[in-house]
């Protein structure tokens, strides 16, 4: 039996064809990889600050080398090739491009981007460029971080500069990635930088980062760029018992702490960017939380650009259930009385992160149902698992059943009628992974951190495979 849906996606004897102009890439960013931290010119960044400060890090890690990829990143563009990538989304580090985060342009920190996009090009592969993956100059934050408007401003004349060196190449633009994370890990748990622990400085900061995207989007698309997108970091919001009953029906209860954290998580930024308003419900918890005067007349027009494409990054689904009494978790202020729970009857990765692959598929539906305005592309997927390097090869079947599974939802999605045009793999090389140091590895490179050896684990040769032949064989 052959099911073939309106996108060209076609499903034959458990073979899952894509469509023909389906996009295969890997992602990265430019603090877990490009090392060099004080090389031409770059300023210090807020994870510099953190990453340096005891006890913030998994065993004292650092990104001063992590992948050494700003000096090894032609060897690193063959690897790709050699994958048969046909896009590589990489971000842009911004104390690189303005060492304080304003004012003078450091040409030296733009000719590195410049150099590895022509590299790309030669190999022909289409550069996806990111402008913020949180490495925020550190001396924005010390006047104040994403809680202080001036910020978003900042970030826009940034994002002109890149632009104005980058455009004549670059066609494909992220302005933000994961700004729930930006906000909500560094400036409401404090988890990440810059480790505050201020519920109302989340909440402006969130403001901020999409005023931001706002501003960002207006000055790339006045400069002639052809297509933007907003990364975020996305799951499906469920109860314990739809984790393996999608069908499930919440309580009362539970489906109001489910539609309270859906709130916070997705639509606090795509109601604003693809609508032009947020959620009253969402604007009561931020009323709650530091007050609304943040919000100013017309800021809702400006962060309400057109794009082309909301970037998705999904690892697992969240799940909470309604728990009376339970104080709001920093992460999630305005989360009073929801228990987030965890997943104890599925496998999980080393990050214990339950592997649930419906999750991407549901999650894909709802969002070109509610959100038709934008294409989908995965932006991020991936998983963390304990690698080992044996006789010259590392056997990472967890990893590779994972993606195997979460490429088969892509694709369900897909047949479903959700529009989505690429995925980009996370990531293509183990890195530093923020506050886990370099002990959680992600990538489908094996980095061995003591030579810089890359390594293809068996994923990786997979993955080629899969690209090859555009899609994936049956069961």
């Amino acid at each position: 039996m052959t099911v073939v849906s309106t996108r060209g996606a076609t499903l034959t004897e458990g073979r899952a064809d894509f469509p023909a102009d389906f996009v295969w890439g890997a992602a990265t960013a430019s603090y877990q990889i490009e090392g060099a931290a004080k090389e031409d010119g770059r300023g210090l960044s807020i994870w510099d600050t953190f990453s340096g400060t005891p006890g913030k890090v998994a065993g004292g890690d650092t990104g001063d080398v992590a992948c050494d990829h700003y000096f090894r990143y032609a060897d690193d563009v063959r690897l790709m090739s050699d994958l048969g990538l046909a896009a590589y989304r990489f971000s842009v580090a911004w104390p690189r491009i303005q060492a304080d985060g304003t004012g003078l342009v450091n040409s030296r920190g733009l000719d590195f981007y410049s150099r590895l996009v022509d590299k790309l090009l030669e190999a022909g592969i289409t550069p996806y460029v990111t402008l913020y993956h949180w490495d925020l100059p550190q001396a924005l934050e010390d006047a104040g971080g994403w809680p202080e408007r001036d910020t978003a401003y900042r970030f826009a004349d940034y994002a002109r500069a890149v632009h104005a060196r980058l455009g004549d190449r670059v066609q494909h633009w992220t302005t933000l990635n994961e700004p729930w994370v930006a906000a909500f890990l560094g400036y409401g748990n404090g988890v990440h930088a810059p480790g505050r622990r201020e519920p109302a400085a989340a909440f402006r900061a969130a403001h901020h980062l999409l005023l931001g995207h706002g501003l960002a989007a207006r000055a790339l698309r006045e400069a002639g760029a052809e297509e933007i997108g907003l990364a975020l970091n996305l799951s499906p919001v469920i109860t314990p018992a739809q984790v393996g009953d999608p069908a499930a029906v919440a309580s009362i209860e539970d489906a109001e702490a489910v539609g309270r954290i859906d709130t916070l998580l997705t639509r606090q930024f795509l109601d604003p960017a693809l609508r032009g308003e947020y959620p009253a419900e969402l604007l009561a918890m931020i009323e709650r939380n530091g007050g609304l005067a943040h919000i100013r007349d017309g800021d809702l027009e400006i962060i309400n650009q057109p794009i082309e494409v909301i970037g998705i990054n999904y690892y697992n689904p969240c799940v909470v259930e309604s728990g009376p009494g339970q104080a709001a978790d920093e992460a999630w202020p305005g989360s009073e009385d929801v228990r987030f729970c965890s997943v104890d009857d599925v496998p999980a990765t080393a990050m214990g992160w339950p592997i649930v692959p419906n999750g991407l598929s549901r999650l894909l539906v709802r969002l070109a149902d509610d959100y038709p305005e934008a294409g989908l592309v995965i932006t991020e997927n991936g998983a963390a698992f304990e690698d080992v390097v044996e006789d010259g090869r590392v056997h990472d079947v967890g990893r590779t059943g994972y993606l195997d599974n979460h490429l088969r939802a892509v694709h369900a999605a897909i047949a479903d009628g959700a529009d989505v045009r690429g995925y980009l793999v996370w990531s293509l090389l183990d890195n530093f992974e923020w506050a886990y140091g370099y002990g959680r590895r992600f990538g489908i490179v094996h980095v061995d951190f003591d030579t810089q050896r890359r390594l293809f684990k068996d994923s990786a040769l997979w993955y080629r495979e899969v690209i090859k032949q555009n899609g994936l064989r049956g069961n």
